[in-house]
């Protein structure tokens, strides 16, 4: 596996760990962005994490509302049962316990 890929899946569960924290359990686009690169040391355009949340929307991980020019991302219950590591995906990194 490449550096690349490495961070890539990193993100993707920084994403759903982020938005699994959050209260309401979801997150803009916008919010994800930002904390993503103070937080997690993940700088991924505004472009990039929607992107992001797209193939995570493709899996069944989360879901997604447009909101004018940002996203809102809601985990589903197979979102969490990644970031719990109860399930693995192909893509996402596996949390370590």
């Amino acid at each position: 596996m490449s550096y690349s890929d490495l961070l890539v899946q990193d993100a993707r569960l920084v994403i759903l760990r982020v938005i699994n924290e959050m209260p309401s359990r979801r997150a803009n686009s916008s919010v994800l962005c930002t904390i993503l690169d103070e937080r997690y040391g993940h700088a991924l355009s505004r472009a990039e994490v929607k992107e992001q949340l797209r193939w995570l929307e493709e899996r069944e991980l989360v879901e997604i509302e447009e909101a004018g020019v940002v996203l809102l991302a809601t985990i589903r219950e197979r979102g969490e049962k990644v970031v719990e590591g109860r399930i693995t995906v192909e893509g996402v990194k596996r949390p370590r316990k």
